[in-house]
């Protein structure tokens, strides 16, 4: 083709729109688009996700994609609005920390309409096509049990649970009974208070834990609880009645959680770095705004135990336990100053609060 009939056909290609019959976008162009990415908060208030929004936007930032974000502050039928928001907004992915999983699914619907891939971020949602990226929360349970019966093998014990409206609590819940019921069928362990708390907040906690106690005439040997800002309501509600020192577990290596563990008020808090988990997030959130298919996506594999199975692709990261034996790996790791953990420690300091640190 002679020098002028190529510059001709060029002319003509790029005077013709992307709607012309004649025009289709090759793979390879539609890898290097960046996308935006809409993330739908269910209670951005809560001290963990500022960590993964910044984890999230970092890696959004580094593939160069644009950020979104709504926060539903508790409300289930916000959150439907602030998806709707979201995709009005341009969003070509959607990242949800679902406030009701099942609630959720009308955004769903939207989102499936406008061919938006929807991520379910740390809580399941069990729709076809979602692909669902979060720790193996099964495996949380079974960490907080075994560090508690390593310490309290017998006893009565009490289970504070999450919001019953998130799969996790019972994905949780369910890797604590896996280590816990031998010792419950043996008579061992006596459960005398079991109870769901609404939105897992710490002041809910707080009173169901304080009811317990006073149907038990302060009679608790172990608490499992499955978070750790519920676990700050319930050790507060401990500490009114003299009871410091009762084990106490939760999950998501919290700041406030940590210097608990350090002071032993809390015996083990179950980190989940959410900064690796958002930056997974941000990577299969540009590979599927991207074209990418999400059974493809490097990492993922089919997940399919929630309470209707249904089967999505999934990517789920291990969580590992914090006790007093081990807090200079949160420290060291950069997730929470040495100051922060070891602030108000007394007697008997853990080996990370000693001087010099280890």
């Amino acid at each position: 083709m002679s020098p002028a009939k190529l510059r001709l056909l060029l002319f003509v290609l790029l005077a013709l729109s992307p709607g012309d019959p004649v025009f289709s976008a090759s793979p390879a162009m539609a890898d290097t688009r960046a996308p935006v990415v809409g993330v739908s908060w269910s209670n951005f208030q809560e001290e963990r996700w500022k960590t993964d929004e910044a984890a999230i936007r970092d890696g959004l930032a580094a593939r160069g994609a644009r950020y979104l974000s709504a926060d539903a502050q508790g409300s289930s039928e916000k959150q439907l609005s602030d998806v709707e928001g979201l995709i009005a907004r341009g969003a070509d992915v959607l990242i949800l920390l679902a406030q009701d999983s099942g609630a959720i699914h009308p955004a769903l619907a939207l989102a499936r309409a406008e061919g938006i891939p929807v991520i379910a971020y740390d809580r399941l949602i069990e729709s076809p096509g979602v692909f669902y990226i979060s720790f193996d929360n099964v495996e949380v349970g079974r960490l907080q049990a075994r560090s508690l019966q390593s310490v309290r093998p017998e006893g009565r014990y009490v289970f504070i649970k999450g919001s019953a409206q998130d799969p996790n609590s019972d994905f949780v819940h369910a890797g604590q009974l896996e280590v816990l019921q031998p010792g419950i069928d043996a008579g061992r362990i006596v459960v005398v208070g079991e109870q769901y708390v609404d939105g897992w907040l710490p002041e809910l906690a707080q009173r169901v834990m304080e009811q317990i106690l006073t149907a038990n005439d302060d009679r608790v040997d172990v608490i499992v609880c499955s978070n750790d800002g519920m676990a700050g309501g319930v050790v507060a509600a401990l500490s009114a009645q003299g009871l410091e020192g009762v084990p106490v577990s939760g999950q998501d290596g919290d700041h406030a959680a940590l210097n608990r563990v350090a002071r032993g008020l809390q015996t083990v808090s179950v980190w989940k770095d959410a900064r690796s988990l958002g930056a997974e997030a941000a990577r299969v959130a540009v590979s599927l705004g991207r074209g990418g298919v999400p059974g493809e996506v490097s990492g993922a594999g089919r997940f399919s135990s929630g309470p209707r199975a249904v089967p999505v692709d999934a990517i789920l990261l291990a969580p590992l336990p914090i006790t007093r034996d081990n807090l200079d790996v949160v420290i060291d790791t950069g997730w929470v100053p040495r100051e922060t953990v070891c602030r108000g420690v007394g007697a008997n300091p853990p080996a990370a609060c000693r001087a010099g640190g280890r």
